[in-house]
């Protein structure tokens, strides 16, 4: 039996995609279905063309093509396909499964819509990261009155930008100290920390530095939400479990009497040692803290 040739196919793909779509509706570009079906974008724009003869499409000036036709009583009671939609529910697979499971044709599947459908309002799994990535920092808020004192100030900007990663562990993971993006709503969290910091009196490169270092303190801490959880997932035993496992090579190296200070602190947690990542964050920020208050003896007053 002879093969429909791949713009063919493509074709009633994406026919059968558009049957399920609204008229007006963005269709996805040749480059989009190039990408997706790994064609030259000469066969994706075969198979649109195939489409726009049909009449199922029609060309728009500056949108590319849309959907052609009438509305049906299916489309009516379709749950509208919006961007912010599709940033909710890839945050809800990125808080259950981490962000390395998320793709954008499981994207589509979670929504039981066309596996080209979210392309119409994101380019690609790139974009709808930096879009959840700006959605989850502007989640918690902070109260319309500042508390007095930049130490103060830094506490409550601290502990708001920790409850924002406790709730999303991924987020630890997306963005790069030294390549950081420009995202709104972390912007407003930068800004409370600045203003707090703002009162040492600064130049512009300690300030920024100062800043960073903050930051680093909650995404460092952080970052082994998810790394633990991974842990959990691959290896299928919990962290005192993963211990017991390592106990004689521990044994070796505080049997070997060339770490005395780390035999005795191993021994004197033998009945047990709960690593509590909110409480690191918590002494690790005081301490912090604390160094500022003496390395900038006239802010401390502030």
């Amino acid at each position: 039996m002879p093969t429909d040739p791949p713009y063919l196919r493509i074709a009633a793909a994406l026919r059968e995609e558009i049957s399920q779509l609204p008229p007006g509706a963005k269709v996805p570009s040749t480059r989009q279905l190039a990408s997706a079906h790994s064609v030259a974008n000469a066969t994706a724009a075969k198979a649109l063309d195939v489409l726009r003869r049909e009449g199922v499409i029609r060309a728009e000036p500056r949108s590319g093509h849309v959907v052609a036709g009438q509305h049906t009583a299916t489309d009516s009671k379709r749950p509208t396909l919006t961007r912010d939609r599709l940033v909710r529910t890839a945050i809800a697979i990125a808080d259950a499964e981490g962000v390395a499971a998320l793709s954008m044709r499981g994207l589509a599947a979670r929504l039981g819509v066309p596996a080209m459908a979210p392309y119409r309002y994101l380019s690609g799994k790139d974009e709808l990261v930096v879009l959840m990535a700006d959605h989850v920092y502007g989640e918690i808020g902070y109260p319309a009155r500042e508390p007095e004192g930049w130490r103060a100030q830094l506490e409550l900007s601290g502990r708001t930008l920790w409850a924002v990663h406790r709730r999303h562990p991924w987020l630890a993971h997306l963005v790069p100290l030294t390549r950081p993006w420009p995202l709104p709503n972390l912007a407003a969290h930068n800004e409370r920390a600045l203003a707090a910091l703002a009162v040492f009196g600064l130049n512009a490169a300690d300030l920024c530095d100062l800043n960073v270092l903050f930051y680093n303190h909650i995404q460092g801490t952080a970052i082994h939400l998810e790394r633990e959880r991974h842990a959990m997932g691959s290896t299928g035993i919990t962290e005192d479990q993963w211990m017991e496992t390592q106990a004689r090579g521990y044994a070796a190296l505080t049997g070997s009497g060339r770490y005395p200070v780390l035999a005795r602190m191993v021994e004197d947690l033998a009945e047990g040692y709960d690593l509590d990542l909110d409480h690191l964050f918590e002494i690790g920020l005081q301490a912090l803290l604390d160094g500022l208050a003496v390395r900038y003896p006239v802010g401390s007053l502030a």
